[in-house]
């Protein structure tokens, strides 16, 4: 079933390559063939996290002319925001390995250049 809808597909790219009278309608500027590799992307960052205990901590900072002291409740609500979502982090790559996400860019191109495409124009 899926090797028909392959033939039917090559004959639908043949017909628009040659157009009419044998003359091609589309002038491909290379082969039309996947390459062996992908963009290395970085991957989008997440938002980020702790902000509003990073601005009550500076907010303190600034009452307080900058003593550490007078806001050390403010300090160790940021250290355990930043704990917190720094495990958070490490539980999300654990878990990145799941099915039905998509690949990051180098193991995308480690399983093609494992399992090549055929070199051979359509």
């Amino acid at each position: 079933m899926a090797t028909q809808g392959g033939i039917v597909f090559q004959e639908k790219v043949s017909r628009l390559l040659r157009g009419q009278n044998g003359k091609p309608v589309l002038k491909p500027n290379r082969a039309l063939v996947l390459k062996d590799a992908v963009a290395n992307r970085k991957p989008k960052k997440g938002e980020a996290s702790c902000i509003t205990e990073m601005s009550v901590l500076m907010a303190c900072w600034k009452q307080n002319n900058f003593v550490d002291t007078l806001c050390s409740n403010e300090i160790n609500s940021f250290y355990m925001c930043v704990k917190k979502a720094q495990a958070d982090a490490k539980n999300k790559a654990g878990q990145s390995n799941i099915q039905g996400r998509r690949l990051p860019p180098k193991q995308a191109t480690a399983l093609l250049k494992r399992y090549p495409n055929l070199c051979k124009e359509i």
